[in-house]
């Protein structure tokens, strides 16, 4: 295979995969959690089954550039505490810059093994944060929906029943191949109807002072 054939063969495969996520964020107070479950339980796919419950474990890290110039790259290690799934590795990129109506970033998500935290702390990335993340996700087509409660971790890998706010996070989020910016139309639809229960936003991180 030439040079060039193995590029558009690459080109070809980037634009199929996955690797672009579109988000929209809110949150509801816990007094209202239990109207908005009902509420998607009704809009969603999975009328007749439910939600899937979860309940995780997740750690943030950064690799840094020597020099501290570059921004440094973003990574998160989930894993389930209520089973046995894999480890789940997730590449987080900067949020693109534009007028689109969701926030767009680059997001690619892959099974581990249970060692991988030890392989990225020899290969040089920091520990940022931790937290336990336990909640609900419907599926609406291609859109997940998540609500979910954030926990304390007390020190590493010891956990807490205590809970960062007396609300919960509620994300709607879709990943998709890179072009396909009619997901943000088709999620700012979807969100209108969760009003007014729940106001779900684009969220600017960076006017926030910190990465997402």
């Amino acid at each position: 295979m030439s040079i060039q054939a193995a590029q558009d063969t690459l080109l070809q495969a980037l634009q199929i995969i996955p690797n672009q996520e579109y988000l929209l964020q809110g949150s509801i107070l816990d007094s209202g959690v239990e109207a908005l479950l009902h509420r998607l339980k009704g809009l969603c796919d999975n009328v007749d089954t439910g939600p899937e419950a979860f309940h995780d474990h997740e750690i943030c890290l950064s690799l840094r550039s020597p020099n501290n110039q570059a921004i440094p790259l973003s990574l998160r290690v989930r894993r389930a505490l209520d089973g046995e799934a894999p480890y789940q590795l997730r590449y987080i990129g900067q949020a693109e810059i534009g007028t689109r109506p969701t926030l767009v970033r680059s997001s690619i998500d892959v099974g581990c093994t249970s060692t991988v935290l030890e392989f990225l702390t020899e290969l040089g990335c920091r520990i940022e944060f931790e937290y336990v993340n336990r909640g609900y996700m419907f599926r609406k087509g291609r859109m997940k929906i998540t609500v979910s409660k954030i926990f304390k971790t007390t020190e590493p890998g010891k956990f807490s029943t205590e809970a960062i706010s007396n609300s919960y996070l509620v994300e709607l989020s879709v990943l998709a191949p890179s072009g396909q910016d009619q997901i943000g139309e088709e999620m700012k639809t979807f969100a209108e109807q969760l009003k007014p229960l729940v106001q779900l936003e684009k969220i600017d991180y960076k006017r926030l002072g910190s990465l997402p």
